[in-house]
């Protein structure tokens, strides 16, 4: 098969599409004939040397994908040769076949297509473990999303809308803050021309908000923390702009907030087959309603990885880029 190889890590040019050998299933697994994967900020990072795969995983990147089972393990029993799925991965996206653990795939939502599937696994696993599973947010609380045009963004929005939360988002642009108004957010924040807290204080009756789900990191720690409620929880899932920060304790104290951080791609296999069942329980019904529907931004052929990543980088996309075989 075909498979983009990181050939050293580097710049986006290092991505090269290459001839390998088909991924080998074990008992629990299927094999997935690639119909289109997504990009994922994981893949820039490992692309770069800074994010390597989990021990046994597959060495090529891609942290979704979707595609028609071409095989299955011998203890697999739900899936069959010829389903149509997508799939959270721990690698391996970025090519023609992928091999994936059964419990971490998902029917293809009807009413969406195959190749849009692609980019529903990471970031639904990703928004429903972080900010239902253990943020808690509920119908009635306030929540606010920093990227709110990214991928995880464009999809938290939609979701926390649907659970009956009112939502504020940050972006850098008049167009990406014209997109998260249009999928549901109420309040869109210019974070090159305001302070974001001050705002959400100012929208809030002096309150905060009640969750928070950051990608930025340490920049925006303290003034995360300022923007809280009472009983308010930060869940932080990436670090674009810095990994250390000094905080003020005390507003931990007198507000009894909350921080949590993780990853989803090192988490254990049990661990996200309990995600993908919550997702599939919870989220997808919201999907087959039209509730929350894949925001695309760009197709690319996989030979012109490099180009998406580049597009990826730039930060000029809304929504989420998928690459196809």
């Amino acid at each position: 098969m075909k498979a983009i190889v990181i050939t050293s890590p580097g710049e986006p040019e290092l991505l090269q599409l290459q001839e390998v050998e088909d991924p080998e299933i074990k008992d629990d697994e299927v094999l997935i004939k690639v119909e289109a994967t997504a990009l994922n900020k994981g893949d820039i990072y490992q692309r770069k040397g800074l994010y390597p795969p989990p021990k046994g995983a597959s060495l090529y990147p891609g942290l979704e994908c979707s595609g028609t089972i071409e095989s299955v393990g011998r203890n697999v029993s739900r899936w069959k040769v010829g389903d149509q799925v997508c799939a959270l991965l721990a690698g391996g996206g970025y090519a023609e076949k992928v091999a994936a653990p059964a419990g971490q795939v998902l029917p293809v939502p009807p009413g969406v297509s195959l190749k849009d599937s692609a980019c529903l696994p990471e970031v639904a696993c990703t928004v429903w473990s972080t900010v239902f599973m253990k943020s808690r947010l509920s119908s009635g609380e306030t929540f606010l999303i920093h990227g709110g045009s990214s991928g995880i963004g464009t999809f938290a929005i939609q979701m926390a809308k649907h659970q009956g939360a009112r939502v504020f988002i940050t972006a850098g642009s008049e167009e990406k803050l014209a997109a998260c108004k249009n999928l549901g957010a109420d309040l869109c924040i210019n974070y090159k021309k305001e302070d974001f807290a001050a705002r959400v204080k100012q929208e809030t009756e002096g309150r905060g908000v009640d969750v928070i789900l950051d990608s930025v990191g340490a920049p925006y720690l303290q003034k995360n923390l300022d923007s809280l409620n009472v009983d308010g929880r930060l869940f932080i899932i990436g670090a674009l702009s810095g990994m250390a920060a000094e905080i003020n304790l005390s507003s931990l104290f007198a507000r009894r907030l909350t921080i949590q951080a993780s990853t989803l791609r090192g988490r254990n296999p049990e661990d996200k087959e309990i995600i993908v069942k919550e997702v599939e329980k919870n989220v997808w019904p919201a999907i087959m309603e039209g509730k929350v529907t894949p925001v695309v931004y760009k197709y690319f052929p996989l030979c012109e990885a490099a180009e998406a990543h580049g597009l990826m980088e730039s930060s000029k996309h809304i929504g989420k880029i998928l690459l196809f075989p």
